[in-house]
């Protein structure tokens, strides 16, 4: 008994004092947005340093200061590797300013230094909004995460149209040429209706298309002559 307690003791002292004790690999996962260097730099762990001092809470914790970051999950596995797995907001959108894209994130906050995909760079993975006021973020932001990513690709810009009747009207530029308005109460429920709207239209044909109880296509040429008409009629009138 007393030599087998000696060699445990002897096999603690030489684990300690050897590199199997230190971090040897720090894995990061999940992000797509954020630079691993970036979470590492967040997380104040470095290889080499104590295995068994990791407080995992307290590395989660500092990660999370991070505006996109939506979930952290630290694990330590032995002999000495600590898993970072990082789960961030999605971006919905972006805000154009001065030439520069600032992501929407679907919980509405606009971030102003983004790490990665936000510089000068036009974005692919969101539309682009223009027009729009910070009062309608939250409401917007909320819609588009629950647009189908099949259907959100499709759409390049989201324009701020209000009327006097709807101060939620906008316009949306779709990437195959077609121009949609739309309102965003509902929107995400009424443009999944859109791949089977333009299944059906006529590829000749150019117009836009309104997305109410009953989707509308409605070419260029209509509303052109509705305008000549009711010029016609002032005309006459006078």
């Amino acid at each position: 008994m007393y030599i087998t307690f000696f060699f445990l003791l002897l096999s603690g002292i030489l684990y300690f004092q050897s590199p199997l004790s230190k971090i040897g690999k720090i894995t990061i996962s999940g992000n797509r947005n954020i630079s691993s260097e970036q979470i590492m730099s967040l997380s104040k762990l470095e290889v080499g340093t104590s295995f068994w001092k990791v407080d995992t809470d307290g590395v989660a914790e500092n990660i999370n200061k991070h505006p996109e970051i939506k979930e952290v999950t630290i694990e330590k596995r032995l002999p000495n590797q600590v898993l970072i797995n990082v789960s961030e907001f999605k971006r919905v959108g972006y805000i154009s300013e001065q030439n520069t894209f600032y992501p929407m994130l679907e919980n509405g906050e606009i971030i102003e230094k983004p790490q990665m995909n936000g510089s000068k760079a036009i974005p692919v993975d969101a539309p682009i909004l223009v027009g729009w006021d910070d009062k309608f973020f939250k409401l917007l932001s909320k819609e588009l995460n629950k647009v189908q990513p099949s259907i959100s690709k499709l759409i390049s810009e989201i324009h701020h149209t209000p009327t006097e009747y709807d101060p939620l009207q906008m316009t949306l530029y779709m990437v195959d040429g077609y121009e949609v308005k739309a309102t965003v109460r509902s929107f995400a429920k009424n443009i999944s209706a859109y791949p089977t709207i333009i299944s059906e239209l006529d590829p000749s044909l150019r117009g836009y298309i309104e997305l109410d109880v009953v989707p509308t296509f409605k070419p260029y040429e209509y509303e052109s002559t509705n305008e000549e008409e009711e010029m016609i009629t002032d005309e006459g009138e006078g």
